[in-house]
């Protein structure tokens, strides 16, 4: 996590001077060394996750393509939401406001044209996760000169775009989308998940053909996607890449690096900054280093073409969905007969962490937060995590009901570790939609109305907006050192140091209302000028304390 020796020096003076208040040793760097320019950090990253389907539908003409009209289940059918409606988002500074810097959007790939019914009713691929054509943009959700508005805008702004690879499956079969060839995919056995060979040679569930993965052999092209490109008269300029990207990498034309070629044309022609990979731990773990390394190619082959266009010198970012890993495994995912590291050699920078819910339900604000920090330092050093308290197949959500927003907001955005923002976690979009049946009662659509016309919404939101703030403007809140000042206050430090960036931060929670007094000798000079970013005044340090009088029972402060 770029973080080094020198910030483990930093955590041991400030507890080696826990009961000296004098300003000469209560900080051990030059604080005239703190660089200006704020570094994006992804380990500390505040990413924002949406259904590009359900969060905003900025062009209603696209909203029915390929004759997906029949009557579907409730929230089982496209419902308009489009790319254009997420750079309308960005453009009114909705992200920025809620102190988000990268956007992670459910696959916008062509989808398969029918529908399928397993019991729900008539289902559509809204979801993005049932490919047909991974060279095309589905027209649902837009098209390439959207995508590049979309990359534009959100760049302007310090946010980073995350797109979501899936190289298992393809979508299921229907009237409209014939299977592809048995070289290409398996459609059975059905997993069983009670063993790696269970879980990885296997169809995740009936209908959902799994692409052959572990096949070095050449194969063909689909007919069926050799005569819809022919159809679309861009068959020859397909082939013409195809056969420069085997003649670059010399991999084999087997079913996998067709679509990691496929995926990574995205990052080539329009400079996402990274991918959400589906479905991890179902496909052969050497697949994934090489997706890294061809991912890593294209877009340093991006930043050498559009020089003009580079944001940083940060990797290209690759987060595993490994369903149901937890930071309890350190490195190591247990399939009970096997255990696989998915972090090395050169795999993914960070994983999903499905245990933070579980985590954030069982303990108070301490142990949380000084647990994260002591695994993100030690196990998971040099690499992250990416907790979440709701998402869009997790049926068992932190706060489904929207009781406990503001305890939502605090755990997930104060917590080390990435903090992925469940589209609606920041306007409390109720989990729970009468009527569902699964996962369709986690992806109802934004609730635009309910922001714009609820005061108690609005209240969510601004408290949202706070803590995303102070995340995204102290990279320390995600990816530095915990350390408790006080418990009674509870009162707490973060703190970052890499070559060229050091940064400060000292949070109070749970605090009574009217003036309050904190202890921040540990981390603050006397007469440092300092701005509480809750409740927005400017107090200066005296006596080693900060005094704030406020409303609110929370205290974000940072130097001016």
């Amino acid at each position: 996590m770029q973080k080094t020796i020198w910030v483990l020096l930093i955590a041991l003076t400030f507890l080696n001077c826990k009961n000296n208040t004098d300003s000469d040793v209560a900080i051990a760097v030059e604080k005239e060394s703190l660089q200006q320019d704020l570094p994006f950090v992804w380990e500390g990253a505040n990413l924002y996750f949406l259904l590009t389907d359900r969060f905003n539908n900025g062009d209603t003409s696209n909203d029915v393509n390929f004759g997906r009209t029949k009557e579907t289940g409730k929230l089982r059918g496209f419902e308009g939401g489009d790319i254009k409606g997420i750079t309308q988002k960005v453009k009114e500074g909705y992200f920025t406001d809620l102190g988000i810097n990268a956007i992670w959007m459910t696959p916008i790939v062509e989808q398969i044209h029918g529908g399928t019914d397993e019991g729900t009713g008539v289902t559509y691929g809204f979801h993005g996760y049932w490919a047909k054509d991974w060279t095309k943009i589905d027209p649902n959700y837009g098209t390439k000169e959207d995508l590049q508005e979309l990359v534009k805008q959100a760049h302007a702004k310090g946010i980073r775009i995350v797109l979501d690879a899936v190289i298992n499956h393809t979508g299921p079969v229907t009237e409209k989308d014939p299977v592809w060839p048995d070289e290409w995919v398996r459609t059975d056995p059905q997993c069983k998940y009670d063993n790696y060979e269970n879980t990885v040679t296997c169809t995740l569930v009936a209908n959902l053909p799994d692409i052959k993965t572990e096949s070095n052999e050449d194969v063909e092209l689909p007919p069926q996607l050799v005569e819809k490109w022919k159809a679309e008269g861009r068959y020859e300029q397909e082939i013409k890449e195809l056969d420069a990207f085997f003649e670059r990498t010399g991999h084999p034309r087997a079913p996998r690096f067709y679509i990691m070629k496929w995926l990574t044309d995205y990052i080539t022609e329009f400079g996402v900054d990274g991918y959400r990979v589906d479905t991890v731990k179902h496909t052969e773990e050497h697949v994934w280093q090489e997706f890294r390394k061809e991912c890593d190619y294209a877009f340093n082959e991006y930043k050498k073409n559009n020089p003009d266009k580079v944001l940083d010198d940060n990797n290209f970012y690759l987060v595993g969905e490994v369903y149901n890993y937890g930071i309890s495994g350190g490195q190591m995912f247990d399939f009970g007969d096997k255990k696989v590291n998915y972090f090395e050699p050169e795999s993914f920078h960070s994983l999903i962490n499905f245990e933070f819910k579980w985590n954030s339900k069982e303990m108070d604000y301490e142990p949380l937060f000084k647990r994260y920090s002591e695994v993100l330092n030690n196990e998971l050093e040099n690499f992250g995590t990416m907790n979440y308290l709701s998402s869009h197949d997790d049926g068992s959500p932190f706060d489904a009901s929207r009781q406990k927003p503001y305890e939502t907001a605090n755990k997930l955005l104060l917590s080390p570790g990435t903090s992925q923002v469940y589209y609606g976690d920041e306007s409390a979009r109720s989990l729970i939609v009468e009527g569902t049946v699964g996962d369709a009662t986690l992806r109802s659509f934004m609730n635009w109305d309910s922001i714009a016309k609820q005061p108690r919404t609005k209240e969510v939101l601004e408290h949202w907006q706070k803590l995303g703030q102070f995340r995204a403007n102290h990279p320390a809140v995600g990816a530095g050192l915990h350390q408790m000042i006080t418990e009674s206050p509870y009162v707490f430090y973060r703190s970052l140091s890499t070559d060229h960036f050091n940064d400060f931060v000292v949070i109070g929670m749970d605090l009574k209302k009217g003036q309050k007094v904190l202890d921040v000798s540990k981390v603050f000079e006397e007469g440092d000028k300092l701005h509480d970013a809750y409740s927005g005044q400017d107090i200066t340090v005296t006596d080693g304390k900060a005094v704030v009088s406020s409303e609110y029972n929370m205290v974000l402060l940072e130097k001016k």
